[in-house]
């Protein structure tokens, strides 16, 4: 028999419901993406709903911040979303996310590694990982806003190496005791940095 999987979600009184319904003996993972803002549902409110129905993952986005005198088209046509400049930090949010829940796995879709210092990163991850028992995906992307990531001192044509280089630099710290790593962009002798993560980081 097929799988069959229905998910709903309406807003009830102020408060989001979130319902599934399925059929059939195997079941695939379906995880929930969206941006958690001070106006969206609580994070922590809509983990404990998804746990509570069965669902396998939550993912957020990172933006720091969006420039104001942005010329950068939105890769999705028209205005851009209000909720892109009222994003709620990913790691914070997922930490609360985790502490509220017991085996829902949380994730960066994405984390913008083009505007972040490795090292402090690196350190952010492994402990998310750590305290939410190796459940954290960490997915990383290289972002598409030239204002925003100029304001972090990333030159938009270098972004994709830049990205490369800053994570083969965080994998040498969680994989490394006295990590070193001197790439592209990214230069550090040998450090001692702890946690590593839970999660081999591959």
């Amino acid at each position: 028999m097929g799988v069959v999987l229905i998910v709903t979600m309406r807003r009830y009184s102020g408060d989001y419901v979130l319902t599934t319904r399925c059929s059939g003996e195997e079941v695939m993972k379906i995880g929930v993406y969206m941006f958690p803002t001070e106006y969206s549902m609580s994070l922590v409110d809509l983990a404990v709903a998804l746990e509570e129905r069965g669902f396998e993952s939550l993912f957020v986005p990172e933006h720091t911040h969006i420039p104001s005198g942005r010329q950068t088209p939105w890769p999705g046509g028209g205005d851009l979303p209000k909720e892109y400049s009222h994003t709620l930090d990913p790691f914070v949010g997922l930490m609360a996310a985790a502490a509220a829940t017991r085996n829902l796995r949380i994730g960066t879709g994405i984390c913008l590694l083009t505007e972040r210092d490795p090292i402090v990163t690196a350190k952010e991850v492994a402990t998310l990982d750590l305290l939410s028992n190796g459940r954290f995906e960490f997915g990383i992307g290289a972002g598409w806003n030239l204002e925003e990531m100029e304001n972090h001192g990333t030159v938009f044509d270098t972004r994709f190496r830049v990205m490369v280089d800053r994570a083969k630099a965080m994998q040498a710290i969680w994989t490394q005791d006295a990590a070193s790593y001197h790439g592209e962009f990214t230069q550090f002798d040998a450090i001692w940095s702890w946690p590593k993560p839970v999660q081999k980081p591959h």
